[in-house]
């Protein structure tokens, strides 16, 4: 059975290739910040542990992905709760929330890739993590990114693959 993908290779208006997300949430906003901002939050759907100084110019610390070493990267904006941007290896991330009303927020996290050929890889990955959010979201657990190679991630870039997505990048800790 194909992968129902949830994201869309595009090309920003500065030539840059992305890939991009979204979701809508039935959560407040201050919530979903939450789920974007704080280490143990993002422990439970994020690739890496992530620590930030929430400022631009901070300092974001990576750690814990067993496919990466521990790593910085560089707060490029925020605005609470409704973005924030970051230096992640060579990609940027962006992270956008809308309240919808009260309960309801748009979550869309835009993955600005450093290479074209890293789209289905990095699509892939973020369908397993946006999964793991999802499930937290609705107060269930799911593993994630956290479960290896056990993740149904090769569905993922196989179907991005067969969109036509950019692909060909090494992929950590795997083999396509």
């Amino acid at each position: 059975m194909p992968a129902d993908l949830t994201g869309t290779y595009l090309t920003l208006d500065d030539g840059r290739p992305a890939v991009r997300f979204s979701r809508v949430y039935d959560h407040p906003i201050d919530r979903v910040w939450r789920f974007v901002t704080d280490p143990g939050e993002l422990a439970q759907w994020f690739p890496s542990r992530a620590e930030f100084d929430l400022r631009p110019g901070g300092t974001v610390r990576f750690s814990g992905d067993p496919n990466m070493p521990e790593s910085t990267g560089t707060v490029r904006a925020v605005d609470a709760p409704r973005h924030l941007s970051f230096a992640w290896g060579g990609d940027e991330l962006r992270f956008d929330l809308e309240a919808l009303d009260d309960k309801r927020t748009r979550f869309t996290l835009t993955n600005v890739l450093s290479e074209r050929n890293t789209a289905a890889r990095n699509g892939a990955g973020w369908e397993v993590c946006l999964s793991a959010l999802d499930a937290k979201a609705r107060g269930e657990r799911f593993e994630g990114p956290h479960a290896g190679l056990s993740a149904p991630w090769k569905e993922y870039y196989e179907g991005y693959v067969d969109a036509g997505v950019p692909s060909g990048a090494p992929v950590p800790g795997a083999e396509v």
